[in-house]
C-alpha cells in the first residue's frame, strides 16, 4: 500500500525504533539491564527529570524492557545522572560496573549525552546489554547547526529530541523579522525554548533586510529595529547567520553595483556588464563597518551572542580580496567557510568545479583552507559549511546519501580541520534539513570519539542495520554508492535541472517558457525557483562539448552502479528479521532513487547532443538522430516509471523542505505525459519537416557559463 503524502513524518516523530531487542545469550564480561533496575534522576533538576524519563521510553519502546524512574535513592540496580565540572569542557561518558551505570557529564547537556550514547551501546547490542568498562566521548565541536527536516522551519518536539540524540545541539530559523520566516508566521519563542528543553540552542538565519549603509543617517537606529529588536523580544535567542546574498547592503565599495533588493535586480545585467558586483556577492571593504554596527546593537542587548559571518558567496574571488576583507573583520564574531566549494578536479579527463553542496568533492577546497588559514591568523573561530548531517545538493528529493565510506572521507577532513584550524562549529546541512539516519550516527560517533576508527563504526552500523551475516556484502554495496557519487560531477545547471528533482524533470526538446513543474501549496521554492525544467548548457565556451560528453558518460557509470548496489540490497531484504526489513528497504529505496535521478541526468545530456546535432549540423543524418532521440525518450519512460513503486513506498522520495514535493508521483505523472507527447507530437513533427531550420535557435535552450 502507497504512503500518503507527509507520511514519512510519522517516522520522524518516533525517536526510539520499535522492537530493536534481539533474543541473544549475555556474554562474559557483559551485564543485563532488567526491570529490577530503575532510573534514578536527581528530582530538582527539570531538565535531567525529562532526559530520564525519556530513556525510560526507550528501554520500554526500543527494548521491551520497564525500567522506572525514580527520584529515590536505591543501592543496586540503579542508572544515575551526575554532572561534574571538573571535567573537560563537553566530555561525557558512561561507566558500567555490576549493579551500577553512572551516567556523567561536564554539564547537565553532556550528562543527557551520555544517556543517548548509553542507548547508543545497546542499539548495537540489540539488547539492553552492557559491557563492563567506561565508554568516554567528548563534544568536539562547541556548535553543530541544523534545519528542520520535518519542515521548512517546523520543529515538533519528537523531532528537536531525535535532532538531540544525534549530538546536535543548535537549530536554525529562517528569518525574516521576528517571528516571521519564509513560511509566514511563527512562534520564535516557542521554539527556542521547547529546543531549550531539548539541550538545543536557537541561532537566527538572517534573511532581514539591509536597506542602509552603516554612513546613512539613522543607520544604526534602523538596525536596532532588526538586529536588536529581534534579540530584545526573543531573549534566549543564542545567535544569527550572516550571509552575503541574504543580507546584503548598499555597499559604497566602487567594485560593487551599491544596489540591493528590486533596484539591484533591475540593474544588474547593465551593472554586471560593466565589471559591476552586487555587494551579496562581493567581498565588499566596508563588510567590517556594516559587521560591527549589526554586532554593536545586538551585544548591548545579548553581550555573548553569537555572531556568524559567512563568505559563501564570494569564494570565486581572488584569495587577496579575501584575506583582506578577514584581516579587517573584528575578532569577536565567528567565521563561517563553505568546505569544499569552488575546487576544480576532474574525473577521468573531465574537467568539475564543485558547486553548492556536493559530496563529489570529500576534501576542503582552497577557498576554504585560505579562510581557515586567515581566520587562524586573526584568532577568529572558525566554522565551516560541511553537510555533515548526510545531504547535499548532489540529489535534492532524496533525505540522506547512504554513502558512509564516502561520508567518512569527508568526516577525516573535518576532524583534521578542526586539528590544523581550529574548526569548532559545524554548519551540517542547508534547508533540506536533517534527517536522522545511520550517517548521521556515523557522524555523531566519529566526531566525539577521541580516536575514531571510521571503517569500524561503520562495520558496527552495518552488521545492526543489515545483520552480521551480510555484512560483507553490505561493505560491497555501501561502497559501490560511496563510489558512484565519486563520478557525479554535478554541474550548475544539474544542480538546478534534474538533480534537484530527479525522475520527475522533463526532457523536452524546444523551451517553454510557461512549463512550470509542479509544486505543493506551501513551497517556498515553487514556481521553478531553485529547479529550472529547461535544460541549459553552454556550447559556446571551448571545450564545453566535450565536457558534456564526458559528464553524460560518467553518470551512466554512475547510475548504473547505484541501481546495481540498490538491488544487492533489496536482495539482503528478506534475509533479515522482520522489524528491520521496512527500514532496509527504504534505504535501498533511496539508493535506487538516486540512480534513476543519475539516469534522468543521463538521459536530459544526451538528448542535449542530439538537438545540437540538429541545430548546427548541415550533414546530420537526421532520420537516425532521430531514432535516437526516440530512444532515449523511451527509455527515460521506463526509468520514471520504474522510479513510481519507489516513491509510493518511501514518502519523503521527491520531498524537500523548502519545495515540497517535486519528485513524488503526480509529477513523476506529470513528467510521462510530457514525455509520452514529446515523443508523440514533436518527433512526428520534425520527421514529417525534415529539418529544424525554420526553428528560432533560442527555441533550443544554452547559455553561455564563465568557468572562469
Amino acid at each position: 500500500m502507497a504512503e500518503l503524502q507527509y507520511e514519512f513524518r510519522k517516522r520522524m516523530l518516533e525517536v526510539h525504533k520499535k522492537n530493536r531487542r534481539v533474543e541473544k545469550p549475555l556474554e562474559k564480561g557483559q551485564i543485563e539491564i532488567t526491570s529490577d533496575w530503575r532510573i534514578v534522576v536527581p528530582i530538582e533538576n527539570e531538565y535531567l527529570v525529562r532526559v530520564g524519563r525519556d530513556l525510560e521510553d526507550y528501554f520500554f519502546t526500543s527494548m521491551n524492557v520497564e525500567v522506572a524512574v525514580t527520584a529515590k535513592a536505591v543501592e543496586k540496580n540503579a542508572i544515575v545522572y551526575e554532572v561534574d565540572p571538573s571535567l573537560e569542557t563537553g566530555a561525557y561518558r558512561v561507566e558500567v560496573r555490576e549493579g551500577l551505570v553512572r551516567l556523567v557529564g561536564q554539564t547537565e547537556r553532556a550528562a543527557a549525552q551520555a544517556s543517548y550514547l548509553l542507548e547508543d551501546l545497546m542499539n548495537l547490542a540489540e539488547a539492553p546489554y552492557l559491557s563492563i568498562g567506561v565508554e568516554k566521548r567528548i563534544q568536539r565541536y562547541r556548535a553543530r547547526m541544523v534545519h528542520s527536516g520535518f519542515s521548512l522551519d517546523i520543529f515538533p518536539n519528537e523531532h528537536l529530541n531525535a535532532i538531540a540524540h544525534q549530538g546536535v545541539n543548535i537549530i536554525l530559523l529562517f528569518t525574516r523579522s521576528y517571528n516571521q520566516t519564509s513560511y509566514g508566521y511563527t512562534d520564535f519563542n516557542d521554539i527556542i525554548n521547547r529546543a531549550a528543553m531539548y539541550g538545543i540552542d536557537t541561532y537566527a538565519y538572517s534573511y532581514m533586510t539591509s536597506a542602509k549603509h552603516p554612513e546613512d543617517e539613522g543607520a544604526e537606529d534602523y538596525y536596532d529595529g532588526l538586529y536588536g529588536d529581534l534579540f530584545r523580544k526573543c531573549p534566549k535567542l543564542k545567535g544569527v547567520i550572516l550571509v552575503g546574498e541574504s543580507v546584503e547592503f548598499p555597499s559604497h565599495d566602487e567594485r560593487t553595483t551599491g544596489l540591493v533588493g528590486r533596484a539591484a535586480n533591475e540593474a544588474s545585467a547593465h551593472l554586471m556588464r560593466a565589471g559591476k558586483y552586487r555587494p551579496g556577492w562581493f567581498p565588499c571593504r566596508d563588510y567590517p563597518e556594516w559587521l560591527n554596527m549589526v554586532k554593536g546593537v545586538i551585544r548591548r542587548v545579548k553581550p555573548d551572542a553569537d555572531i556568524v559571518f559567512w563568505t559563501y558567496n564570494w569564494g570565486w574571488a581572488s584569495k587577496d580580496l579575501r584575506t583582506a576583507l578577514i584581516d579587517n573583520l573584528p575578532t569577536d564574531i565567528s567565521l563561517e567557510a563553505t568546505f569544499e566549494m569552488f575546487e576544480d578536479t576532474e574525473r577521468e579527463g573531465v574537467p568539475a568545479r564543485s558547486t553548492d553542496y556536493t559530496l563529489f568533492i570529500t576534501q576542503p577546497g582552497k577557498y576554504f583552507l585560505s579562510e581557515a588559514e586567515a581566520a587562524k591568523k586573526n584568532n577568529i573561530p572558525l566554522y565551516s559549511m560541511t553537510n555533515t548531517a548526510g545531504l547535499t545538493w548532489d540529489v535534492g528529493t532524496v533525505p540522506y546519501e547512504p554513502a558512509p565510506y564516502q561520508w567518512l572521507k569527508r568526516f577525516k577532513a573535518v576532524n583534521a580541520a578542526h586539528d590544523t584550524y581550529g574548526l569548532v562549529g559545524l554548519m551540517e546541512c542547508h534547508h533540506y534539513g536533517i534527517y536522522p539516519s545511520f550517517i548521521s550516527e556515523l557522524a555523531k560517533a566519529y566526531f566525539t570519539e577521541e580516536h575514531p576508527d571510521g571503517e569500524a563504526i561503520i562495520d558496527r552500523l552495518l552488521s545492526r542495520d543489515w545483520g552480521r551475516e551480510n555484512l560483507d556484502t553490505a561493505r560491497v554495496a555501501f561502497r559501490m554508492i560511496g563510489d558512484a557519487i565519486e563520478n557525479l560531477v554535478t554541474t550548475e545547471e544539474d544542480q538546478y535541472g534534474p538533480m534537484r528533482i530527479g525522475p520527475s524533470y522533463p526532457i523536452v526538446l524546444y523551451n517553454d517558457k510557461d512549463l512550470v513543474i509542479p509544486f505543493g501549496e506551501g513551497s517556498m521554492h515553487g514556481q521553478n525557483r531553485i529547479c529550472f525544467p529547461n535544460y541549459t548548457y553552454s556550447y559556446y565556451c571551448d571545450g564545453h562539448y566535450d565536457k558534456l560528453k564526458g559528464e553524460s558518460r560518467l553518470y551512466k557509470r554512475s547510475a548504473e552502479a547505484l541501481i546495481g548496489a540498490a538491488n544487492m540490497l533489496f536482495d539482503l531484504v528478506p534475509t533479515l528479521p522482520v522489524a528491520k526489513q521496512d527500514e532496509a528497504r527504504r534505504t535501498a529505496g533511496i539508493a535506487e532513487f538516486m540512480g534513476r535521478t543519475v539516469l534522468t541526468t543521463h538521459h536530459v545530456k544526451e538528448t542535449y547532443f542530439r538537438k545540437y546535432a540538429l541545430l548546427t549540423d548541415p550533414n546530420v543524418d537526421f532520420e537516425g538522430v532521430l531514432c535516437e532521440l526516440e530512444e532515449i525518450f523511451q527509455a527515460e519512460i521506463e526509468n520514471a516509471r520504474a522510479t513510481l513503486p519507489l516513491v509510493d513506498f518511501d514518502s519523503r522520495l521527491g520531498f524537500e523542505p523548502s519545495m515540497d514535493y517535486m519528485g513524488h508521483r503526480e509529477a513523476i505523472e506529470w513528467k510521462l505525459a510530457i514525455q509520452e507527447r514529446v515523443l508523440r507530437e514533436d518527433i512526428a513533427e520534425l520527421r514529417r519537416d525534415g529539418c529544424v531550420k525554420d526553428r528560432d535557435p533560442m527555441h533550443f535552450p544554452h547559455k553561455v557559463f564563465d568557468w572562469s
